[in-house]
């Protein structure tokens, strides 16, 4: 079997799921969409979705549908874009339209993977971490801001010729790595995520403003430390995140020196990307939800499990939590709740 005789269905037509239908698409892959509403699958379909940004300027029509029941030849791949608050539902309605071989790829925020298992079954989830750019500036309208890979690999098993397949139309859209520690990969980016997502959302900054305040800086920190703790008892290996940020060797050390060190590569990171809005942040202010409970929600929930204190991140769900149900208000304040109180 060759990667053009593979099926695909991009569940979610946002800015990656649509980018990544488009770009396959365009390199002759058999890809439908299934978006959440009539008028955007009318639109996908008819004149077709507009991509521009770093990998230049096209539109590319595609058979789209606003429900899994119009569709009727199973696929062998699911891409699964939605969401991660509307994953298990989405996930649920598609599962008739994958082949008994057939696998989801899980493309969500944080870590989706368990939940899907759960859906599908055991060997039939593929876990991806997403290391690009995109954002939809309107329906139909999706911009690639940065170029970066995927990273693919089965939460339960080695990579075999399956996932090679995968791989390959995969990489139509940007370079992949396939990996033999999955899990390792995605909980790197949920660290950075629970960071910097969750906290750009209960301030409302930018991110450069966010890291120029050094008790943001502080809880940054502790929120790693709490989420090393966590990987510990959970026998992950965090990967280094973007193949530069050691977790553990962040962490690592005491006194001022080291402190000052840690420090400096979090304001670095906030000077690198000072104009970056926490998508959470965005979720929130449209009235939506956030995807919290798949980001330090997560760290929280399997803290749990092995009775480990995580505080810090627990105060940052439950902040969140609160301005999802108009409690609070975002705002910079929100850093001088108690929880906080010792990072002063």
């Amino acid at each position: 079997m060759k990667s053009h005789d593979l099926s695909f269905l991009v569940l979610g037509a946002g800015a990656v799921g649509g980018i990544t239908a488009a770009l396959m698409k365009v390199k002759g892959y058999n890809v439908e969409v299934i978006c959440k509403y009539d008028d955007y699958a009318s639109l996908i379909s008819g004149q077709g979705i507009n991509v521009k940004g770093v990998r230049g300027n096209f539109t590319v029509q595609l058979p789209a549908y606003s429900s899994a029941v119009k569709l009727k030849e199973k696929k062998d791949v699911i891409l699964h874009a939605t969401k991660a608050t509307d994953m298990t539902q989405a996930a649920m309605e598609a599962m008739p339209l994958l082949k008994d071989e057939g696998c989801f790829v899980s493309m969500q925020n944080g870590i989706c993977e368990d939940e899907l298992i759960r859906v599908a079954g055991n060997n039939r989830v593929i876990g991806c971490v997403t290391g690009w750019g995109a954002t939809m500036e309107s329906p139909g309208n999706l911009i690639m801001t940065s170029s970066g890979d995927f990273i693919l690999g089965y939460p339960d098993r080695e990579p075999d010729e399956f996932l090679n397949l995968v791989a390959e139309a995969l990489s139509s859209v940007v370079p992949v790595r396939m990996t033999e520690n999955i899990m390792g990969h995605l909980y790197s980016k949920l660290i950075i995520n629970s960071c910097i997502t969750s906290l750009g959302a209960i301030c409302g900054l930018y991110l450069g403003k966010m890291l120029s305040m050094e008790k943001v800086r502080r809880i940054f920190i502790e929120i790693i430390r709490e989420s090393v703790l966590v990987a510990d008892s959970m026998k992950i290996r965090i990967e280094t995140f973007g193949g530069k940020l050691d977790f553990k060797k962040f962490i690592a050390g005491t006194g001022p020196l080291a402190d000052l060190k840690r420090h400096l590569m979090i304001r670095l990171i906030g000077f690198r990307y000072r104009r970056l809005k926490s998508s959470s942040l965005q979720s929130l202010e449209r009235g939506k939800q956030s995807e919290i409970e798949y980001l330090n929600g997560y760290i929280v929930r399997n803290a749990e499990k092995y009775n480990i204190e995580v505080p810090v991140n627990k105060a940052v769900v439950r902040l969140i939590h609160e301005i999802e149900a108009k409690k609070r208000e975002i705002s910079v304040n929100n850093f001088s709740d108690p929880a906080f109180e010792r990072f002063n």
